[in-house]
């Protein structure tokens, strides 16, 4: 029995299309119906009902999927294991968001160039929102984001929490000693971009002061880069990681403000689907673990 046969009956039995089974697959619908019908005749069973909007598992199609997983899962996975690392070819996708950039995807890169040398990496850096939702439109392979992503055949794996604190330039004329978050308003607060865990964070500790968010300046942006040159610049206050500004830190060009509301921390997974027939994902997210327990 062809191994990539069953490979396409788990993608189209999962994306419901044999269309977009054709496009994860890297081929033509046509090669998908041909791959498909072939599988229906050996086995000797119908494994998909099919109309024109619709693709659906008959019952033998629901009973064959699980030993399929397996059957694709157990092969890739006997080929890495017993396979030589170099000769491991082909692009791996991964988005990153901007703090795991600063705190220690360079080594990461590094190790997976020293595993996998035939391996390309092309790298998207966005937005956790974004990436989550690339994830599961199969756009990138591998998404190293502020998690969990909770969707069908989707893993989510743990790799470090970040205590989030607050930060601002010596330039600014704040009260030394313990602040509270009246005594910020008069200055923006940075705070990741709209909608992600660190800006709702904020909105939640202006309202449990007592305070009205919308009459606080909250600036949102999705590039590090760009929030810690404005407040090393005294333009504002910013929600940040201490790894994120740790040399600025050093050098006295930020500080770290006592402020009596304490955001949580935040928690950052390696996430990827589930595919049986591409493991490398999963090996490289296991190498983000490694790193990042030891950042």
């Amino acid at each position: 029995m062809n191994l990539k046969f069953l490979e396409t009956f788990v993608w189209v039995a999962r994306l419901r299309s044999f269309s977009v089974a054709a496009d994860k697959l890297c081929t033509t619908q046509a090669s998908v119906s041909n791959r498909i019908a072939t599988l229906e005749r050996d086995l000797g069973v119908r494994l998909f009902e099919r109309d024109l909007r619709n693709v659906s598992l008959t019952p033998h199609g629901q009973r064959a999927l699980a030993q399929a997983e397996a059957i694709v899962r157990m092969v890739n996975d006997f080929q890495r294991t017993i396979g030589d690392a170099s000769n491991e070819r082909g692009t791996v996708l991964i988005g990153a968001i901007d703090s795991v950039v600063y705190a220690w995807l360079p080594r990461l890169i590094e190790r997976v160039k020293e595993a996998y040398p035939n391996v390309t990496i092309d790298l998207n850096v966005d937005t956790s929102l974004n990436l989550a939702r690339q994830i599961q439109d199969g756009q990138i392979d591998l998404g190293l984001v502020m998690g969990p992503v909770v969707a069908p055949h989707i893993r989510n794996i743990e790799l470090c929490t970040f205590e989030c604190l607050w930060i601002a330039s010596p330039k600014l004329s704040l009260k030394t000693g313990r602040l509270a978050i009246a005594d910020l308003v008069d200055y923006p607060i940075f705070a990741y971009s709209k909608g992600s865990q660190p800006h709702q964070a904020v909105l939640r500790v202006i309202e449990t002061a007592g305070l009205d968010p919308s009459a606080i300046r909250i600036f949102n942006s999705n590039s590090l880069a760009t929030i810690t040159r404005l407040i090393r610049d005294g333009v504002g206050i910013a929600v940040l990681p201490r790894v994120v500004v740790q040399e600025f830190l050093e050098t006295g060009d930020l500080r770290v403000l006592d402020v009596d509301a304490r955001l949580p921390p935040l928690n950052f997974h390696a996430v990827f689907a589930d595919d049986p027939g591409n493991t490398l994902p999963a090996l490289i997210a296991d190498m983000a673990v490694e790193i990042a327990a030891s950042n």
